[in-house]
């Protein structure tokens, strides 16, 4: 998977491009003409893409945009048939507000880097077709976090 950051320092691409790779691995999702991309957006932006592509006028940690329409249980790999001409299969872009992760990590008193790596993961675990809506989907998804996230080292403290 190509892995795209626009307004991310280094150090934190690092940690978003494990979570990303990890990810992949444990969803049998991994497909090298994959491409994503990540941002971060003030929160003045963050309220403003949030009221447009929403309708909620409040700042929020991530959003998704996918660009496939893919469900919980299907793999990239069924989408080849919608690589693009250059051979790549976009799969989406995740927005995260750094102001709104650091208030996050200190509210559940762990490290920042632990918080936008969650972020870049749920917003990652949407455009692979997870969601949270329902309850048993909900368990899905953040059992599927958390085994990326330990697998990582990444815990909660």
């Amino acid at each position: 998977m190509q892995v795209f950051f626009e307004k991310i320092g280094y150090k934190y691409r690092k940690i978003i491009k494990k979570v990303v790779d990890m990810a992949l691995q444990i969803t049998d999702n991994d497909l090298p003409q994959a491409v994503i991309s990540y941002t971060f957006m003030n929160e003045k932006d963050m309220q403003k893409l949030n009221l447009k592509s929403r309708n909620v006028d409040r700042v929020t940690d991530v959003l998704s945009f996918p660009m496939i329409e893919i469900k919980q249980g299907e793999k990239l790999q069924d989408y080849l048939n919608e690589l693009s001409p250059d051979g790549n299969l976009y799969i989406g872009d995740v927005v995260i507000c750094p102001q709104k992760a650091k208030a996050q990590a200190k509210e559940y008193s762990h490290s920042l880097r632990r918080e936008v790596a969650f972020l870049a993961l749920h917003g990652l675990l949407h455009i692979l077709g997870y969601d949270h809506i329902k309850e048993g989907d909900e368990v899905v998804m953040q059992d599927t976090a958390n085994k990326v996230l330990n697998a990582l080292g990444i815990r909660r403290k």
